[in-house]
């Protein structure tokens, strides 16, 4: 997990149904957000195979496919799933407070 240090608030959780996903960008980072079934998980916006977003990809329970090459990255945790990537994705915490969803976003 990425290393963070402040919770940044993105969106209403009412503004992101289940399976829905938002992007946002923090400073030089584009971060994606996915609701599944409920849970919030947030992951960076690029394929480490080759610069692509991924949340242009298909998500698959908790599996993003990119959309350019077919590597899959578990959301949960950013580990590599299949190739061709093979560095995992990095992830961020999220949290519910308020009603908002915040992410914990890189210092």
């Amino acid at each position: 997990m990425t290393e963070a240090t402040d919770f940044v608030t993105v969106a209403p959780a009412a503004d992101l149904p289940p399976g829905e996903r938002l992007v946002f960008e923090y400073g030089r980072h584009w971060v994606v957000v996915f609701n599944v079934d409920g849970e919030y998980y947030a992951i960076e916006d690029c394929c480490t195979h080759e610069e692509y977003p991924l949340s242009e990809g298909t998500l698959r329970g908790y599996s993003i496919e990119c959309a350019k090459h077919g590597a899959n990255f578990d959301i949960r945790t950013g580990e590599v799933l299949a190739p061709p990537a093979i560095i995992p994705v990095k992830t961020y915490p999220v949290r519910i407070q308020d009603g908002q969803i915040q992410v914990a976003v890189p210092g």
